[in-house]
């Protein structure tokens, strides 16, 4: 037990593999950032971290100093104090500056999380129970449904256990690409955790964000909403590649479109 406390301690202040774009064993901390959202949800964080910090050491060190010093031995006569002006005026005016400093950076984040400025491309996400639909509206009307692979698929293809999908979203890097999700059955959130993104996708209702994918690589997610008793079997893939080999994505899907051949056939094919 001391062990594994040991090591989860370790992973929680180390840098390297723990902070990956992917979860790992005894990993305590977030993902690494991949979009700007991110990036700044966690030094936004990291400051609140600080803050809570300092604000729970201050107020132990002054209960135990009150303990101590108006103990019954060490205050014998007690003070018939009832009101302190001074006092009163302090422990207000210290916590809303605290919280003045909390809520400037906090809505400014906000805002930014809420604007979907300049966006080049789109992509629409549709939660079922219990798989993912996507569509691409302005790159080929391109469209698919992602379900999870079964343990047997995943040993036999590599890749880990209930995130592996047999249709991957495919999006460029340097991107600003429109998100949105609705859902056709019962509330479900498309949630990245090294995008910064967590969604909610509502029946009859069309919700939007944004992200930028600073890097290429594969990313993984999960339905963050309980949907159901398929809730844990819905993981997200994504696969962030360069702009050029986007474009050739879009075109060797348009082009099975047209053949007549839809991405679910591909996949039986492929399997």
């Amino acid at each position: 037990m001391f062990y594994r406390f040991l090591v989860g301690f370790v992973t929680l202040f180390s840098t390297g593999a723990a902070f990956a774009d992917k979860p790992h064993p005894w990993q305590m901390g977030f993902q690494e950032a991949a979009t700007p959202i991110m990036r700044e949800l966690t030094q936004f964080h990291n400051m609140l971290l600080v803050v809570i910090f300092a604000v729970a050491i201050f107020v132990t060190l002054l209960l135990a100093y009150v303990c101590i010093r108006f103990s019954a031995k060490n205050n014998p006569v007690p003070s018939k104090t009832s009101h302190n002006t001074f006092i009163e005026i302090i422990w207000t005016v210290i916590p809303v500056i605290i919280l003045v400093m909390i809520t400037i950076p906090s809505l400014k984040l906000l805002y930014k999380i809420e604007t979907v400025e300049n966006s080049e491309m789109t992509l629409k996400v549709i939660g079922n129970q219990w798989f993912w639909s996507y569509q691409y509206p302005d790159n080929g009307d391109i469209s698919f449904d992602s379900y999870m692979l079964q343990d047997d698929e995943v040993a036999e293809q590599g890749g880990i256990r209930l995130l592996e999908v047999d249709n991957s979203v495919v999006l460029p890097v340097d991107t600003n690409i429109r998100i949105q999700t609705t859902a056709a059955d019962v509330i479900h959130n498309w949630a990245i955790p090294a995008f910064g993104m967590k969604m909610d996708a509502v029946p009859g209702r069309l919700n939007e964000g944004w992200i930028n994918i600073e890097k290429t690589g594969v990313y993984y997610g999960q339905c963050s909403e309980l949907c159901g008793t398929g809730h844990g079997f819905m993981p997200i893939r994504v696969e962030a590649v360069s702009k050029a080999e986007f474009k050739a994505w879009v075109k060797s899907k348009t082009n099975k479109f047209a053949e007549g051949e839809s991405l679910e056939q591909t996949a039986m094919n492929n399997n």
